[in-house]
């Protein structure tokens, strides 16, 4: 069976029409844009606030969002009849995430503006987004198919709230190395880290951006050359 675009759209759209409808759905997305208007309003701009409220998004708007959804579907019997549908699995998967996804990056634009934040470098924002994004897809994914109801996934998506969402604030009241190194391959330090990092020149693996140090690399390689 070949791919199609069709009824992946198809399965978008009816998606949307539930989405409207389902009111715990829209006022979980309000959640970060609740949070950035805060942000806003303190007058606060840095990178450590943008990577957390950008997590938080991808967190709601992109886990809970991916569960509630699937959720749904399970919870009215209409999954059985998707996947007995004509559209394949991979189909399936794709038109239920693509809603999600396409709301969680209209969310995060939203939480930007809103919160005053400068984006450091838009091509390696994006890419660090989009990998947690898909992080997040997958886990929502897989929270709706544990969760027996909408109501369900609330309950059983609060740890991957407090694991994903907000491991690194705690971290000053941890002690034990393991935990820490754990909790630092998190997506949500990671992108921290991403932030961070574009913010003050240094890069992603944390080697100086300043031109003259750059210039003068290349002046000692040549020497060496010679």
């Amino acid at each position: 069976m070949t791919f199609s675009m069709k009824r992946v759209n198809a399965i978008f759209m009816k998606d949307w029409k539930d989405m409207q409808r389902n009111g715990y759905v829209l006022i979980t997305l309000s959640f970060p844009l609740v949070l950035a208007a805060v942000f806003g309003r303190m007058g606060e701009s840095n990178a450590a606030l943008a990577a957390f409220t950008i997590n938080f998004a991808l967190v709601i708007a992109g886990a809970f969002v991916q569960a509630a959804m699937v959720a749904e579907e399970k919870e009215k019997n209409t999954l059985r009849g998707l996947l007995l549908s004509p559209a394949s699995t991979v189909e399936i998967l794709v038109g239920k995430s693509l809603l999600s996804g396409t709301a969680t990056v209209l969310i995060i634009i939203a939480c930007v503006f809103l919160a005053g934040f400068t984006v450091p470098s838009l091509p390696m924002a994006a890419v660090s987004i989009f990998l947690g994004l898909i992080t997040f897809l997958s886990i929502g994914t897989l929270l709706g198919l544990l969760s027996r109801t909408v109501m369900e996934t609330s309950i059983i998506g609060m740890p991957v709230m407090l694991i994903f969402g907000m491991a690194g604030m705690f971290k000053s009241l941890i002690t034990n190395e393991t935990i820490l190194a754990l909790i630092d391959w998190l997506p949500g330090e990671q992108l921290l880290a991403v932030w961070e990092g574009l913010e003050s020149g240094t890069g992603i693996a944390g080697e100086p951006a300043d031109p003259r140090r750059l210039g003068s690399r290349r002046r000692r390689r040549d020497g060496r050359r010679v």
